[in-house]
């Protein structure tokens, strides 16, 4: 196995107060593989500058500015984020969202519960009886 050494061992990185992380799972996944470039520095601005819920509210204009994308780079890369479950968004209100993927949807009672157990019962007694 391939021994790691720091290669500037007087700058080792601590984790602070603010620290964030990126999940393995970007790369592990392919999930990183599947976005433009631009996409991928909006998902690391995102990411880097969310609270602890994955929120952040920079405005389009700030984006735009601060990751050197015109208007249309800068929709499509949001618009790929989006499509690959990476993100959502409702102006002005961006969400990282988890790697894993969403629970299902709670399955609805019906009124069927007494005819489903009537049903189960009468098949344990025709096989008991056989």
């Amino acid at each position: 196995m391939l021994q790691k050494h720091p290669v500037n061992p007087h700058r080792i990185r601590r984790i602070t107060r603010s620290f964030g992380w990126v999940d393995h799972r970007l790369v592990r996944e392919g999930k990183i593989s599947a976005c433009s470039h631009p996409a991928a520095a909006l998902y690391l601005f995102l990411i880097t500058v969310a609270d602890a819920r994955g929120l952040s509210y920079y405005s389009d204009a700030s984006l735009q500015k601060r990751l050197c994308m015109d208007h249309d780079t800068l929709c499509r890369a949001r618009n790929q984020l989006i499509g690959n479950d990476l993100v959502a968004f409702k102006a002005p209100i961006y969400q990282v969202l988890p790697l894993d993927p969403p629970a299902p949807a709670p399955k609805q009672r019906t009124g069927d519960a007494p005819q489903a157990l009537g049903h189960i019962f009468k098949t344990i007694m025709e096989r008991a009886n056989d």
